[in-house]
């Protein structure tokens, strides 16, 4: 089960349909509020995050995972920041891993 959040509609969907293509179960949140609520809902296996969602950033997002939900969950930082002080930034916010777009 997959968790993915990106604020740009036709990216998400056209990943999403990819990964659902390779057997995953996936859900997608427009923004980080939403994300936050689906991956509370679903306990994914996986959050595949955009960082420059408005409102609650991906960034956002992965600290208040890792704060408050007890379940085992990867993060991956999906995103087109891909400076080292970016990679440095998502891992401090606690991401598993980076993807640079």
């Amino acid at each position: 089960r997959i968790v993915l959040a990106d604020d740009n509609r036709d990216s998400a969907e056209s990943l999403a349909l990819i990964l659902e293509l390779e057997g995953h179960e996936v859900t997608v949140a427009l923004d980080g509020s939403a994300a936050l609520i689906e991956l509370e809902r679903i306990r994914p296996d996986v959050g595949l995050l955009d960082i420059g969602m408005p409102g609650l950033s991906g960034y956002d997002v992965a600290r208040r995972v890792r704060e408050r939900f007890q379940f085992p969950v990867v993060l991956v930082a999906i995103t087109g920041w891909g400076q080292a002080s970016d990679k440095a930034r998502a891992a401090e916010a606690g991401f598993d891993h980076h993807c640079t777009k």
